[in-house]
């Protein structure tokens, strides 16, 4: 059992894994999410900045949940979301779709077991006479 300090209220808690906070800490952000969500939901071109001051939530926070894919611009790369691999301009997660494709066909073929050749018979063995 990992016993830690929550990263908001410096509370006591018990982690279990995740983001350093406590209970009540977790339910609040959520709280938070629900209200971001809603109000992106009423305006949807709304800027990361303009939605950070309306509902006092952090810049960085919202362009995490906007990396987890929790929450999607509605024009790409209009508040700086941009893929790591790239830079190309993206609405949401850490990657353009073409990016995803390239990583998913490299995994694809490490993942891929080589298949087993049959034994090749050497040309001498060919033309023999064999005796039970």
């Amino acid at each position: 059992m990992d016993v830690r300090n929550c990263k908001n209220c410096g509370r006591l808690f018990n982690y279990i894994g995740g983001a350093p906070l406590c209970q009540a800490c977790q339910k609040k952000m959520e709280e938070k999410f629900q209200e971001v969500k809603a109000y992106l939901n009423v305006n949807p071109n709304s800027s990361v900045d303009r939605v950070s001051e309306e509902l006092d939530v952090s810049v960085k926070q919202i362009r995490q949940w906007i990396r987890e894919e929790r929450l999607t611009l509605s024009v790409a790369g209009a508040d700086g979301v941009v893929c790591e691999q790239c830079g190309a301009p993206i609405c949401t997660g850490r990657f353009c779709d073409k990016c995803k494709m390239e990583m998913a066909n490299t995994f694809a073929g490490a993942i891929q077991k080589p298949k087993p050749q049959e034994p090749q018979k050497a040309e001498r063995d060919k033309n023999r006479m064999r005796f039970l």
